[in-house]
């Protein structure tokens, strides 16, 4: 029997997954230059427009497929592989040489290409190197169109198996299903890449930064992997498995603990009722917000609609859309969140330029406020899917009372003309606004005075008030959710909204964090709305406090000065409640049914 070697490397997706090895040949194709007449040069030309307007297909489908299976905010890699396209500097480069040089286009794209990826790759900053893969991958895609070949598609496998390649691009992990592809290891990544942030998603435990491993496997290997502790242990042994086996037998038990409280209200031992939600892209996500035990729907992103296609999408299917979901999930209430495409989400069709700082830019309300038959048409999607009586509108990317008071005025016109046309809709629709921006935190008591609830957006929150970039790994370690401004400003809001007889929600990733489950419990947060698979945990945490007992960890907490000894003091406390829990969240792995 073959000796275990463990291969140690850079944890990006949490789990643990026992399988066989499917090595994924990423070579480079092999381009052989030769000469062309002048005469050509207009064929060649023909050929490489032709190859970039069927890969520009190509990613617009994928990006379709990831809005479809992972949301809105992972199909927006894809944007970069557009633009990539797009780049007119680019492009005029590889016509200028192929007029010079008099070589067949497949061999000029490649050279200008590769150069492209080369100064990427030699890039101090580590997540700028990353775009490397970027450019890689539009690069390969473009050269199998030139080339007739079509690009191994890693859906279509037939068994399970654990990928080893070099390198993964986003459309090779976009193009693996869980049924098949149970979790892979590569030669080079980091955290920041974009294949690393899609396996997250997708829950498929990946290592990379392995240096070497396609070296030492081979197809039909045996190699367990582990995303926790970043290692790949290849023919693992019989004490290994039983360890591993072990760890699996402890996170069945509490699993079959926490489907057991799916029906149940999530209210404190005491008597605290508590809403809790899930957040969604699109209808077919509601079976597994039903499933998890959802109370509705908290935040419905609605950028799903305008990814992945050349044109607007039209009131009709933006109301279909949104009477499934209302229907499948009534009479509990579905909060449908008014589009937050702009900046970082780009799409040509809508016009919207590239800008210096896009997370600061022409975005969410500020875009529909200006592109009104975008705006309107879909608050009267949203208006007449409404007439069940559990639909809500929320505003995104609110910084001040000027934009509420005028998005409802333009509500108020739309309403006015369904009324003309005797459309049914809900007289009684509650409004909201996102609180996400700093300023609507600080000026959060005026808003209230317009809208009928708050929902906060922590994720742009601690962002902008923390002057942080999350994506980037060089300061990364300062996107800290315990941060005392950060709890201070979320305290600050939830007492202007119950000042004005609002009730307030939070749809950013901290609702799903347990730790800080009992925190936000005392400070008097009314609805949690996080992703369906993060429900059974905080619902287990909401049932087993006294919400007494969370509002003294909430005063308790704000005598500390750093992010640290908050979060050290709130796991302490949830340890002592919830001991169960946090003995899963220090040795959780990847558990298959």
């Amino acid at each position: 029997m073959a000796k275990e070697k463990t291969y140690r490397g850079v944890a990006v997706s949490p789990g643990v997954i026992l399988g066989k090895v499917f090595i994924l040949d990423s070579q480079e194709d092999t381009i052989v230059p030769h000469s062309i007449e002048t005469s050509k040069i207009p064929y060649e030309i023909a050929r490489f427009e032709e190859a970039l307007i069927a890969t520009r297909r190509e990613i617009l489908n994928i990006q379709k497929q990831i809005s479809q299976k992972m949301g809105v905010d992972h199909a927006e890699i894809f944007n970069a592989h557009l633009m990539v396209l797009e780049d007119r500097s680019l492009i005029e480069e590889i016509l200028k040489r192929l007029e010079k040089e008099k070589k067949n286009i497949e061999y000029i794209f490649q050279q200008v290409i590769t150069k492209y990826s080369d100064v990427f790759s030699q890039i101090k900053d580590e997540y700028l190197r990353e775009r490397a893969s970027d450019i890689r991958d539009v690069g390969k895609r473009v050269l199998h169109n030139l080339l007739g070949k079509k690009k191994e598609d890693l859906s279509k496998l037939k068994e399970e198996v654990i990928v080893i390649a070099y390198d993964l691009s986003p459309s090779d992990t976009a193009a693996m299903h869980k049924e098949n592809v149970i979790g892979f290891a590569t030669d080079i990544g980091s955290r920041t890449s974009h294949t690393a942030i899609m396996a997250r998603s997708l829950e498929i435990p990946a290592v990379v930064g392995l240096h070497d491993i396609t070296k030492h496997v081979k197809n039909g290997d045996t190699v367990l992997v582990d995303g926790h502790r970043g290692i790949v242990i290849l023919n693992p042994e019989k004490k290994t498995l039983g360890l591993y086996q072990e760890e699996r037998t402890r996170i069945a038990s509490f699993l079959v603990k926490l489907e057991k409280i799916r029906d149940l209200p999530a209210e404190t031992k005491d008597g605290r009722r508590i809403t809790l939600s899930a957040n969604i892209e699109m209808p077919e996500d509601i079976p597994s917000v039903i499933n998890h035990g959802a109370e509705g729907v908290g935040l419905y992103r609605t950028e799903f609609f305008y990814m992945g296609r050349e044109d607007l999408p039209t009131e009709e299917e933006h109301y279909e859309a949104y009477m499934e979901v209302a229907e499948k999930v009534y009479p509990n209430d579905v909060i449908i969140r008014t589009m937050d495409l702009g900046g970082d989400k780009y799409l040509s069709h809508l016009d919207i330029p590239n800008e210096m700082n896009p997370f600061m830019g022409w975005r969410g309300i500020r875009y529909c406020l200006e592109r009104l038959d975008v705006f309107e048409a879909q608050l009267r999607a949203i208006l007449r899917a409404s007439r069940l009586g559990n639909v809500k509108i929320m505003y995104p990317m609110i910084s001040g009372v000027v934009e509420v008071i005028r998005a409802n005025e333009i509500l108020e016109g739309v309403k006015q003309r369904l009324d003309k046309e005797k459309t049914p809709y809900s007289k009684d629709i509650e409004v909201g606004a996102m609180i996400e921006v700093p300023s609507a935190a600080l000026t959060a008591r005026d808003i209230a005075k317009h809208v009928d609830f708050f929902s906060i957006g922590t994720n742009d929150l601690i962002q902008y008030s923390l002057a942080v970039d999350r994506v980037n790994e060089k300061v990364a370690y300062l996107y800290e959710p315990t941060h005392p401004g950060i709890l201070n400003l979320i305290k600050s809001v939830i007492d202007a909204a119950h000042d004005n007889g609002i009730w307030v929600g939070m749809c950013g990733e901290m609702a799903g964090e347990p730790a800080m489950t009992m925190i936000l419990l005392g400070m008097g947060l009314d609805e949690f709305s996080t992703s369906s698979a993060s429900i059974p945990e905080v619902k287990h945490v909401i049932r087993s406090v006294n919400y007494e007992d969370a509002k003294a960890l909430a005063d308790k907490v704000t005598s500390f000065t750093t992010p640290g000894e908050i979060k050290g003091y709130a796991e302490k406390v949830l340890c002592k409640s919830v001991p169960e829990l946090m003995e899963q969240k220090n040795k959780k792995l990847k558990h298959r049914r």
